[in-house]
């Protein structure tokens, strides 16, 4: 396998202690006859692998952080527990990638300064667990939550043209070691391996912007209108969902429309509210305790009038923003309520935005009367009808005939033979692609995807054209005037041909100033072999 001869002794040292848990100076390791075995290439080769395995980890548990307010509220439901899970899997993540990279980083300058790659075998066990780990969260996410798979592919669509750059300078940098290695081992076998895989790979990289597509890749004077934002339960991250604080606030960033979830109470009062039960947002234990556990549609409207919608929003702080907020508007939020459907329409026709609602819980047996009891607070509030979107499937018809100003919402695609048009749509933002948008788009149907949070997303669909997103951070993407990032063709072509020319130059730089160094370091030490090797076979004649 490789030589390895030093760098000066206290590098060698300090490198091969964290590496090798051992505290060996560069004397005594010559003198021990350590060499980096075929083992230990493949502990090497392991390590590489699993950060490489850590660092696409990460770069999903970045993506999920859109979504992952749904997942703390799927842990509530089942357990009860309210926590701010997306913290422990940034920590946890960013523990495991420090860790793989660091022992990385260590290897590889081992290597440079041409000592042996002796790893510990409690780094060894340490890199198991962390193989582990990922693996066992992959699962666990293509199980419980497979939706983020799509979440995954439309990323790439935002990431594609910097994940590039960044892995043809993560490989433009692995040529020094590499470099390093081949003009140091005697295996003639390996080195051919080595450089034929390290080809293919840089011969990859260098091609893969022919597979890249992006909605972002396009002109200036092409980029569609700034998508309308529709506030998901109003603006969760400044006040209470669904409640008439979080109407206002939405209001405030500029969304055109308030999304909410509509029940009706045991005496016929349409309320809003999302869950089925009401331990989540408001103080049913405390108030009503050996009620709790009931459907929210149990309750009459004067029990439910006694609960409070707000204080959980301060103790439990669902989204950081939470310890951002004001003292006025602290104060405001303690005191919410649950809103009745009519004092959201009257606040919703007040500040002129449409309001769009599901009606909840669809299979219970009552579900005709709610449709019923719904749309006839709906014609008393006043509100203009066109000004209200309805999602419900169920009854569809009837409210067509009773309230025919009203417009329908579906949550499905247009189907081929459509007995009436679909104008308006309202999807999870995986089941549309970017060219499925640009299709509806052009065939005048309203495209609303749901939940949008992040910039980079928001991004990808306002460049693909969607019409509006749902969004518990409209503060954050009411702000935002432009794309992230928006490239012309020609551009991103110029940059894609430069980034490949200089790794190509910094490549060949590398290999060739590895082997001139590499004739300086060791022609005494190549001399000396060859002369113990012929005193060898003399005495052997």
């Amino acid at each position: 396998m490789a030589d390895h001869s030093g760098c000066c002794s206290t590098c060698a040292t300090c490198l091969l202690c964290p590496y090798s848990c051992q505290w060996i100076t560069a004397k005594k390791e010559k003198r021990k006859g350590l060499r980096t075995t075929k083992c230990d290439c493949s502990w090497f080769l392991f390590l590489f692998c699993v950060f490489l395995f850590t660092l696409v980890w990460l770069y999903f548990a970045i993506i999920i952080l859109n979504d992952f307010h749904n997942f703390n509220e799927f842990i509530f439901r089942q357990r009860k527990l309210w926590l701010d899970w997306s913290l422990v899997l940034l920590v946890a993540t960013a523990v495991l990638i420090s860790y793989s990279s660091a022992l990385l980083v260590l290897a590889l300058c081992l290597q440079l300064c041409g000592q042996p790659l002796k790893l510990h075998w409690v780094h060894k066990i340490l890199l198991i667990l962390t193989a582990l780990v990922v693996a066992a969260a992959f699962t666990g996410l293509g199980i419980k939550w497979a939706e983020e798979w799509k979440s995954a592919r439309i990323s790439l669509q935002a990431t594609g043209p910097f994940l590039h750059i960044g892995a043809v300078g993560g490989m433009t940098l692995l040529a020094w070691p590499l470099a390093s290695f081949i003009y140091r081992t005697r295996s003639t076998g390996l080195k051919v391996i080595l450089l034929l895989v390290y080809c293919a790979a840089m011969i990859a990289l260098y091609l893969a912007p022919l597979g890249i597509t992006s909605p972002c890749i396009m002109e200036e004077n092409q980029l569609p209108l700034k998508p309308a934002l529709v506030g998901h339960r109003g603006a969760p991250m400044l006040a209470p969902e669904n409640t008439l604080m979080s109407l206002h606030k939405a209001v405030d960033c500029d969304v055109q429309v308030f999304e909410t979830d509509v029940m009706v109470s045991a005496d016929g009062v349409p309320f809003l509210m999302h869950d089925e039960e009401l331990t989540r947002t408001t103080n049913v234990q405390a108030v009503f305790p050996e009620r709790a556990a009931l459907n929210s549609t149990a309750f009459n409207w004067t029990d439910l009038q006694q609960l409070n919608a707000g204080s959980w929003f301060l103790e439990r702080r669902p989204f950081p923003t939470v310890k951002s907020l004001s003292p006025a508007d602290r104060k405001e939020a303690a005191k919410q309520r649950i809103p009745s459907l009519g004092q959201a329409l009257e606040a919703a026709k007040q500040s002129n935005i449409s309001i769009m609602f599901d009606l909840r819980p669809e299979n219970h047996s009552d579900y005709q009367d709610f449709v019923n009891v719904t749309l006839a607070v709906i014609l008393q509030s006043g509100i203009p009808l066109q000004q209200v979107l309805w999602l419900p499937d169920g009854f569809r018809e009837d409210v067509k005939q009773q309230a025919p100003g009203v417009q329908h919402v579906y949550g499905r695609k247009r189907l081929e033979n459509e007995k009436e048009p679909v104008l308006h749509v309202n999807l999870p933002y995986q089941d549309m692609s970017s060219e499925e948008i640009r299709q509806y788009r052009q065939d005048n149907i309203s495209v609303n995807l749901y939940v949008v949070n992040q910039p980079w997303l928001f991004s990808v669909l306002w460049c693909s054209g969607v019409s509006s997103v749902t969004t518990n951070a409209c503060q954050v993407l009411k702000e935002m005037e432009h794309p992230i990032w928006l490239l012309p063709s020609s551009t991103y072509f110029m940059i894609w041909i430069v980034v490949d020319c200089v790794s190509f130059l910094i490549i060949i730089w590398a290999f060739f100033l590895m082997k001139k160094c590499s004739h300086r370091r060791w022609p005494a030490e190549s001399e000396t072999d060859v002369l113990l090797t012929k005193i060898n076979s003399l005495m052997q004649d």
